[in-house]
């Protein structure tokens, strides 16, 4: 397994300084937040690409995921102002709306793919906000199919990322949702083992059931209270020694990315202390 943190943390940072400071402190790799400042389409040409690969290879790192969740650099055109939710969701009821998140996932994953990054994570949906569940689901695969569909033909997999709150919060829903509606490829799991247990799962189990299946993983703690805001490692309730047990256990091989975006403050102490939490149980047999 590789270890990678999250650059939504250090939106203080310009993405090679993150790349830098990752890479000091011992990570393998990144995770990209696909937002301004780091990774915003708009603002993308491939002068700004290059420079970002000239930064992993000076570094000897590389790109875990691009995470295309959050759409802080999104501004309404008709307004310019930012969304009404944090950002526009593939299921909000405007459709220039949900176009534009379409249009921003689309642009992560063609960058993504030029800077040789094999998943992009998005959002599971958006809130419901009191409107039917099913007609939701069907108008969220019906948003993500030519995406997911143009990120399979440039070899990336699009992958939702279930979270409290959102149309798809549990294991069951993303089973429901994977195998009840997407008739399409290009489209897997990000494993966020905090969100399954905000949701009164258990990651162990859940990995154990289908980890196989997951493409990446995002880790974070969370309280004994269960609420959703993302903790370091060691500060809450969750049991890495048993969810790396696990991992290992499935044959899991691949990145995990420590994802602590509420600490923009502090973030190089908060991967510092991280890194140094986490590591050793990479190596565990």
């Amino acid at each position: 397994m590789r270890l990678a943190f999250s650059s939504n943390a250090f939106r203080g940072c310009s993405l090679e300084q993150t790349i830098g400071i990752l890479a000091g402190i011992g990570y393998d790799g990144l995770e990209i937040m696909g937002d301004a400042p780091h990774l915003w389409p708009p603002d993308m040409d491939e002068a700004r690409a290059e420079s970002i690969r000239a930064a992993l290879r000076r570094h000897r790192s590389a790109i875990s995921n691009v995470n295309a969740f959050m759409m802080c650099g999104y501004r309404d055109p008709r307004t310019g102002r930012p969304g009404t939710f944090h950002w526009p969701s593939w299921i909000d009821a405007d459709a220039e709306t949900r176009r534009a998140r379409a249009e921003h996932t689309r642009g992560c994953v063609e960058w993504a793919a030029r800077l040789g990054a094999r998943t992009v994570s998005t959002e599971p949906g958006g809130p419901i906000e009191g409107r039917p569940r099913e007609e939701m689901v069907r108008l969220f695969a019906r948003e993500l199919e030519p995406v997911a569909r143009r990120a399979a033909e440039l070899g990336v997999t699009l992958l939702i990322e279930p979270e409290p709150g959102l149309l798809i919060q549990t294991s069951r829903e993303f089973e429901e949702f994977m195998e009840g509606h997407v008739r399409f490829q290009g489209v897997g799991l990000n494993f966020d083992a905090g969100h399954f247990f905000c949701v009164g799962e258990d990651p162990v189990a859940l990995i154990r059931r289908f980890g196989r299946r997951a493409a990446h993983f995002h880790i974070e703690d969370i309280a004994a209270t269960r609420v959703h805001h993302h903790l370091p490692p060691g500060d809450g309730a969750m049991d890495f020694r048993a969810i790396f047990a696990a991992l290992r256990e499935v044959g899991y091989d691949d990145w995990i990315t420590i994802e602590l975006y509420p600490f923009q403050e502090d973030a190089p102490e908060v991967a510092k202390r991280a890194h140094e939490f986490v590591r050793p149980f990479l190596g565990e047999r």
